[in-house]
């Protein structure tokens, strides 16, 4: 963009909107695990698996078999995904 196309957008109002919009990037939840730090998605990503596979052995065990596994268990693991970032970043 050359300058006097910036200056144009900015007679127009159209910087104002984009400026709000960027403030969101200013917060990223990360955790500290073991002096490194780690994106708060990948800790609840990785919580939601183990709890996914735990669902799973428990279905096993009471003899619940579902018809399309392959959708079932991934979308638990996002759900708990989801339920875990809500509790903890939110």
């Amino acid at each position: 963009m050359n300058p006097k196309s910036i200056c144009g957008l900015a007679k127009h109002g159209l910087v104002l909107p984009a400026l709000l919009l960027l403030a969101g990037c200013s917060r990223a939840p990360s955790v500290d695990v073991l002096g490194s730090f780690f994106p708060g998605w990948l800790v609840c990503l990785t919580a939601a698996i183990v709890l996914a596979a735990l669902v799973r052995l428990a279905l096993l065990r009471l003899r619940l078999r579902f018809a399309f596994p392959v959708l079932v268990y991934p979308s638990l693991a996002a759900l708990f995904t989801f339920v875990l970032w809500l509790i903890f970043f939110y």
